[in-house]
């Protein structure tokens, strides 16, 4: 299992290459890499700011992996999350989960991500040209982490 949370930029494939090195009893990687994007309401992001509590959002993600190994049939997997101030078009967050069958493998990525979205102590504010504000979850966010339930 691969917790990071960075402010370095990551590869998706060297991570991935990484996961499944030496392994023959996969048969399916799942990857989710999210990106910054330009939501703003007038379209002019300057920068998103992510921040975090080092040593409690590692041991969070680790407590939701745990988890996601446990409710499914899944090898292994890695969680990557950057923090800091990231620019539209930056990779923000990646998951990768290696297991026997796909099923296993999607269900567990989209367990892992919709958990980040709601649970994961990361806090985002964007910054635009008229100032900053910070980010709230979504409500569709969190029905989709309380249909895991």
């Amino acid at each position: 299992m691969l917790i990071s949370v960075q402010q370095e930029d990551f590869d998706v494939t060297a991570i991935t290459r990484e996961l499944c090195a030496n392994r023959q009893d996969i048969g399916a990687v799942v990857t989710f890499s999210g990106m910054v994007r330009d939501q703003s309401a007038n379209q002019n992001l300057i920068a998103l700011e992510l921040e975090h509590y080092p040593g409690m959002t590692e041991k969070a993600l680790e407590k939701i992996s745990n988890e996601a190994m446990q409710r499914w049939d899944i090898n292994d997997l890695a969680i990557i999350h950057r923090v800091g101030q990231l620019k539209p078009g930056e990779n923000i967050v990646m998951v990768v989960v290696i297991s026997g069958h796909r099923k296993e493998a999607f269900d567990a990525c989209e367990f892992l991500m919709d958990y980040l979205k709601t649970q994961a102590p990361f806090w985002k504010k964007e910054i635009t040209r008229q100032g900053e504000e910070w980010i709230e979850f979504k409500q569709s966010d969190q029905q989709a982490a309380d249909s895991w339930k």
